[in-house]
């Protein structure tokens, strides 16, 4: 079966950004499009025989015509695609994460309307934290100062899933790129190794060789699997946030793991993640670590 891209979408600049990127992914995929509009509107209006029933009217014309320019958009972008708009009288987090279920991937534009000034609108955000499939926040592009093209993808600690390591190479493939794993790694704590005492190039030469290691391991099926993918594996002592942002500096995507909580109280992205969807200069990519049939 083909899951389609579903792509949220509300009319502002940001989100008519993220039409035209899904058309073009649609394209590379040979993939369906769908076009999602979800709005609380009716939800909150009055009876249709009330005096608030022309709102009502106004406002169910005004989405379709936010959905149907959309779809214009992305048909004249991609005819080859096949593109379909829908309008969900829903909250937007709501809608998209149920869409999830049945896509191959969610895309949306880093803010919507009514969000001007904040780094990364709160359903961009919600959403990449709750899907049930990757979730691409669209900003920017290729950087212009350089002509090479990467997937930088981050690796976690030594033992955990690397799905999204996976995601990476198979992104790079699709598009002819390739990809930079980046493993930040660091001493533990309790290690208080000084220079005068000795042990301090030998204990962090010990931890350097691990990180390479987990690497190598990390790697080895994506690399035998996409052997014609170019690789730049960097293993550095650092924190993750800054690590990869300096990465995403030359990327024309990030990807990043999500490991998705049972608890709906808990924080569902990491510190990592905020930072990246935040501050990455580039279109960033939300990898669960656990699968659909999960």
């Amino acid at each position: 079966m083909v899951f389609p891209l579903v792509v949220g979408t509300d009319g502002s600049p940001d989100a008519m950004r993220a039409v035209d990127w899904a058309a073009d992914e649609a394209a590379l995929r040979g993939c369906p499009l769908r076009l999602l509009y979800a709005s609380l509107w009716a939800l909150h209006e009055e009876p249709a025989h009330s005096c608030g029933g022309s709102r009502r009217a106004q406002r169910a014309g005004a989405a379709q015509a936010v959905a149907a320019a959309a779809e214009v958009r992305a048909r004249s972008r991609c005819p080859e695609v096949a593109v379909t708009a829908d309008v969900r009288d829903e909250d937007p987090v709501y809608a998209l994460a149920d869409a999830s279920e049945g896509a191959a991937a969610i895309i949306v534009g880093c803010r919507g309307h009514g969000l001007s000034g904040s780094l990364l609108g709160s359903v961009s955000l919600t959403v990449a934290a709750r899907a049930r499939c990757p979730v691409f926040v669209v900003r920017g592009g290729v950087p212009a100062t350089t002509d090479e093209r990467w997937v930088v993808v981050g690796l976690a600690a030594p033992g955990t899933t690397t799905a999204a390591v996976d995601f990476a190479f198979t992104e790079a493939a699709l598009r002819g790129w390739g990809v930079e794993v980046v493993h930040a790694w660091a001493r533990p704590r309790r290690e208080h190794a000084t220079v005068c005492s000795g042990d301090f190039n030998e204990t962090r030469l010990f931890h350097e060789q691990q990180a390479k290691l987990w690497l190598d391991e990390a790697l080895a099926r994506p690399t035998a699997v996409h052997s014609d993918v170019p690789v730049r594996r960097v293993a550095v002592e650092s924190r993750a946030r800054p690590a990869l942002l300096q990465a995403a500096s030359h990327a024309g995507l990030l990807v990043v793991g999500a490991r998705r909580r049972r608890d709906p109280l808990v924080l569902q992205l990491g510190l990592v993640n905020h930072a990246m969807l935040h501050h990455a200069p580039c279109t960033v990519a939300v990898v669960p670590a656990e699968g659909r049939d999960s």
